[in-house]
């Protein structure tokens, strides 16, 4: 029977955007399943009452903005929709130090390997860093505790995927507001704005200065006849008539409706709990995929994410103002206590602003009022709360050895439910170097540190980088795909996201893994 597709895409974030774009651009017919909205500036979360969560357990009722995994000894923030991680992700598309490849990966993978593929990734995300007329505040504090502590030349700019208007200037008056943003319609042919610094990244850029996958890839494989499927939800893989059947489930009216389409090649680019999840589940539970290596779930990372504050620092912090992200000093080196990791500014949105934003903008009030609200919004929002608190994030090298697994809880035998077995005192090492520098940075300001309590007193993290379940390897006793992304045992079947990582690349991974992607994309004939 002749399949429905060339290629079916699991995923639209960094490894399922690219590689359904590039596999469209040769001509392929590729669909692309996400699990998922389809998100627009009118529905990004701003009230309490918006779409802020997703339920993995009940997505038909809930499916929102932010998807939290609790895990055992660590708490996973993913995003949902299309455009995948990019939509929640704070923009940073940076290199990894190139020798982070000599140990573990396939001999194919290498930095040079990998250079034009990082080059593309950072061509079509548009990497830049933040013009040096508009470093936000925290940027300055950066700068300077790293300069006071000795790492002045470890201290640099990051790349990140924000288009900026090189005239904006904190100096404007309410330089914040919406209407500062300048429109432009990209190359490929979408409406987006300039960033106005409002601290909202995360929850989604209203001016759409962000340039996300559902801006760039996503278009260019639609334009190249792709086709982009919300709200449908994969739960299995089974070989069919010489390509693969791949079993979902579409949302719809709070409903779950099954389906399937087939193809003859697949490509699981879910991240690395979702694509591991759906092997796991059709090597063991449906039993369709049973040759999979046993390796499937290892080598688990949170990346070494850590996240901490420092308060009452005597100049204006301003933590909203700004992209999320803007610099860092890297220790990938491991002159810190042999231990190797990067230390980077953080931010938070204006929580409280939005709110008062979002009940202004949907008011039916019209007129002089309106307009005086917003004057008046414009101003508290020169005045956010926490002035003077400092967030430090952190990326490292941990253990990355996770493992992933289908277990069941007690009090619902009858489900199986994927649990994480991960030893903390393996990657507790580099957290300890990450804290005591964060604390070093901290205090070097004249602020008071505070390492969050669920660190100190229960060793609990929470990550936005999930990586591995679905390694690299040389043959099926070492890893579950090879250097191409292939699944051994199973010809055309790939994975193609940060689950194939065999470690922690010790710093933001998502151009790592639309490099991958990218080589990934390259190799499919």
């Amino acid at each position: 029977m002749a399949k429905t597709f060339d290629v079916i895409v699991i995923g639209s974030g960094f490894g399922g955007a690219i590689t359904g774009c590039r596999l469209a651009e040769k001509g392929l017919k590729v669909l692309i399943l996400e699990r998922g909205r389809r998100w627009h500036v009118d529905e990004y979360p701003r009230a309490p009452e918006d779409a802020w969560f997703y339920d993995h357990k009940e997505p038909q009722l809930q499916n929102g903005w932010l998807d939290f995994r609790f895990l055992r000894k660590m708490v996973v923030a993913q995003g949902a929709g299309v455009g995948g991680g990019s939509l929640v992700y704070a923009n940073v598309c940076v290199e990894p130090n190139p020798d982070i490849f000599e140990h573990d990966w396939p001999p194919e993978i290498t930095y040079n390997e990998l250079k034009p593929h990082y080059d593309m990734v950072g061509k079509m995300l548009r990497a830049n860093a933040v013009p040096p007329n508009q470093l936000p505040p925290k940027q300055h504090l950066i700068h300077d505790a790293a300069v006071k502590l000795g790492y002045g030349d470890r201290f640099g700019s990051l790349p990140i995927a924000i288009s900026f208007d090189p005239e904006f200037s904190y100096d404007r008056e309410n330089p914040f507001a919406d209407d500062k943003s300048k429109p432009f319609i990209n190359e490929f042919g979408q409406e987006q704005g300039t960033c106005v610094h409002c601290g909202n990244c995360d929850l989604g850029c209203q001016v759409k200065a962000r340039n996300t996958l559902d801006l760039n890839y996503i278009p260019l494989a639609e334009q190249h006849g792709a086709e982009v499927r919300p709200l449908h939800i994969v739960k299995y893989i089974e070989p069919a008539d010489g390509g693969y059947r791949v079993y979902y489930d579409r949302l719809e009216n709070e409903r779950r409706i099954p389906g399937t389409e087939t193809a003859d090649r697949v490509i699981i680019a879910g991240g690395s709990l979702n694509s591991t999840e759906i092997l796991l589940r059709s090597k063991l539970q449906y039993k369709t995929l049973p040759l999979v290596s046993d390796r499937l779930g290892d080598n688990w990372s949170s990346n070494a994410d850590f996240l901490s504050t420092s308060d009452k620092h005597p100049q204006n912090v301003l933590p909203s103002e700004g992209p999320t992200i803007t610099s860092i000093i890297n220790f990938g080196d491991g002159v810190i206590d042999n231990k190797r990791f990067v230390i980077e500014d953080g931010g938070k949105p204006d929580f409280l602003g939005n709110i008062l934003k979002a009940k202004i903008e949907r008011t039916r009030i019209i007129g002089l009022f309106k307009k005086l609200l917003r004057i008046w919004y414009g101003y508290e929002q020169k005045h956010v709360a926490q002035p003077h608190v400092m967030y430090w994030f952190a990326a490292g090298v941990d253990a990355a050895d996770g493992r992933l697994s289908l277990g069941r809880h007690w009090w619902a035998p009858w489900q199986r439910v994927l649990k994480l077995d991960w030893k903390v005192a393996h990657s507790k090492p580099v957290i300890d170097a990450i804290v005591k520098m964060q604390e070093r940075l901290g205090q070097s300001m004249g602020g008071d540190s505070d390492i969050p309590w669920t660190w100190r007193y229960f060793a609990n993290l929470i990550t936005a980088h999930p990586l591995g379940g679905c390694k690299m390897g040389t043959t099926a006793a070492d890893g579950v795909v090879d250097h191409r992304g292939e699944v051994f045992g199973y010809p055309n079947l790939y994975v193609a996201d940060g689950s194939i990582l065999p470690e922690s690349v010790g710093i933001n991974p998502s151009r790592t893994i639309g490099a991958l992607a990218e080589r990934i994309a390259a190799l499919i004939e």
